[in-house]
């Protein structure tokens, strides 16, 4: 039994990521995926942690704005290591560089969220701190060539192989490094969550 929490108003997600729309779904939230296409550039002068919310709240709007009875959902997610933004990696080569520069290194994951409603527009950072232990060559290798990584901000992921095998140590929550920092998302959709009378449970 899988039980789905209502909302007073339709809920997107503004994103593609497989790995968003499995934490929002095992949070007991319905919605709907509607990609938001845009412009990630940002200014040169913005502080690195900042940008996170820059952009998410850049993905919501362009969906608010075609959808303005609904709740909106945005999230952008960056690796920050030594002020420099590892963004996801163009190829295999690249995602190999990346994870030689993190291997044995703390690195900071910064994810910001925007929420648009019909009533309001919050938006929301959290950052956690990610420390990998001196990475193999091959373990490198073998992660890479099996085409992970590529998809995402610092070429790994935290619940994939290289995040299972490789962190030896974590300062913050594990779903802002997976890329939705459900606690905050939870928290804010909470005033529209409809009486429990009214929740939908399907079988």
């Amino acid at each position: 039994m899988q039980s789905t929490l209502s909302l007073s108003f339709p809920l997107i997600l503004a994103s593609n990521s497989p790995r968003r729309r499995e934490i929002l779904s095992q949070a007991g939230f319905a919605f709907s995926v509607v990609a938001s296409d845009v412009d990630e550039s940002f200014p040169a002068n913005m502080p690195l942690s900042e940008v996170p919310v820059f952009l998410s709240e850049k993905k919501a709007r362009v969906l608010a704005d075609i959808n303005p009875h609904a709740i909106i959902l945005a999230a952008d997610t960056v690796v920050i290591l030594d002020d420099v933004i590892l963004n996801k990696p163009a190829d295999k080569s690249e995602a190999r560089e990346m994870l030689q520069l993190l291997s044995g290194k703390t690195h900071e994951v910064v994810t910001g969220i925007t929420l648009i409603t019909p009533n309001e527009t919050v938006s929301i950072a959290d950052s956690a701190m990610v420390s990998f232990r001196a990475l193999g060559d091959w373990e490198v290798d073998w992660y890479v060539k099996g085409g992970f990584g590529l998809d995402k901000a610092g070429a790994y992921g935290v619940q994939d192989f290289i995040g299972m095998a490789g962190i030896e140590k974590m300062e913050g929550s594990f779903y802002t490094v997976m890329g939705l920092p459900i606690f905050h998302v939870f928290n804010l959709l909470t005033p529209y969550i409809l009486d429990s009378k009214q929740a939908q449970i399907q079988f």
